[in-house]
């Protein structure tokens, strides 16, 4: 790959990952000042559904939103605002570090989910990963230990296995449809039961909370746009890896907004699950070259 497509893809994943991180400290402060999870949810895909939708509109235009697949994206949709409200609960019941350490587990259980529900291919170095990561998961939990609250820790967990179904539904609409047309249906569609959420869990603000939930959603969308556009220059084995500076920046969070650093287990298991994560990611890269070459050469 050329480096005019190269550092693009680049900049926009490190982009992208600073934003989530700074929606990730706006949804702890706008709950800090009152907001609630429905609130704060709704606010999250009304700004991505506003910005995603312009932006659609001013490029190939909303004509492309255009589906034969609704099922699909209706059950996207349906786990994805599932799988928002755990990662948004862990947010809120976890220090912003652990919280995201905790989320960089995801690819392991997608590789688990990859080989259960589409049969892919995962051989004894990828399985070795996934043990490996689940040592490095263990010990950021402390099983056993008092450091982590339980509930935090659970919705952490079933926000991962939850992203990583996610991911094997993206991967089943990608075939067919546009980035920016499945990131289009899920903002919408999510919008009508969290809108119905809202309408029981809206309440008055003062004006930080109203400015907390406005960079949630502000935030989270262009977060969005910026993660799909680096897809579009450059293959995932290239961009996924710098989505680990995520830590950097929830560490950064944490200590100036509520004063709270890693702790000890954390420092010591998120650099397994990081390398686990890392290296499923290079095997995939691998497998799918692989196939490619066994493509061509069948022609």
């Amino acid at each position: 790959m050329s480096s005019d497509r190269l550092l693009p893809a680049i900049g926009l994943r490190l982009l992208s990952v600073g934003l989530f991180a700074t929606m990730n400290a706006a949804i702890k402060l706008a709950e800090a000042k009152g907001a609630r999870l429905g609130e704060i949810l709704f606010f999250r895909q009304f700004g991505a559904a506003i910005l995603v939708t312009g932006v659609i509109a001013a490029g190939p235009g909303l004509a492309t939103i255009r589906t034969q697949r609704l099922g699909a994206h209706v059950s996207r949709a349906t786990v994805g605002v599932i799988s928002m409200a755990f990662t948004f609960a862990a947010l809120l019941l976890l220090p912003l570090a652990e919280a995201t350490t905790i989320g960089f587990s995801t690819p392991i259980f997608a590789t688990i989910l990859g080989a259960l529900i589409l049969g892919e291919p995962t051989g004894w170095r990828r399985w070795s990963a996934v043990a490996v990561g689940f040592v490095g998961v263990l010990i950021v939990l402390e099983p056993g230990g008092h450091a982590m609250p339980l509930a935090g820790a659970a919705c952490g967990l079933a926000a991962a296995v939850l992203t990583a179904v996610v991911f094997i539904l993206l991967r089943q609409i990608g075939r067919t449809e546009r980035a920016q047309t499945t990131v289009w249906w899920f903002s919408v569609l999510s919008l009508l039961p969290l809108g119905i959420v809202y309408a029981f869990q809206a309440q008055p603000h003062a004006a930080g909370a109203w400015a907390a939930l406005a960079v949630v959603g502000v935030a989270g969308g262009c977060a969005q746009l910026a993660m799909t556009a680096s897809l579009r220059r450059g293959a995932v084995s290239l961009v996924v890896p710098f989505d680990y500076t995520a830590l950097l920046w929830a560490t950064i969070y944490g200590w100036l907004l509520f004063g709270s650093l890693p702790g000890r287990a954390t420092w010591l298991g998120a650099p397994i699950i990081v390398a686990s994560g890392l290296y499923i990611v290079w095997r995939e890269h691998v497998r799918r070259r692989e196939e490619t070459r066994r493509a061509l050469s069948e022609e």
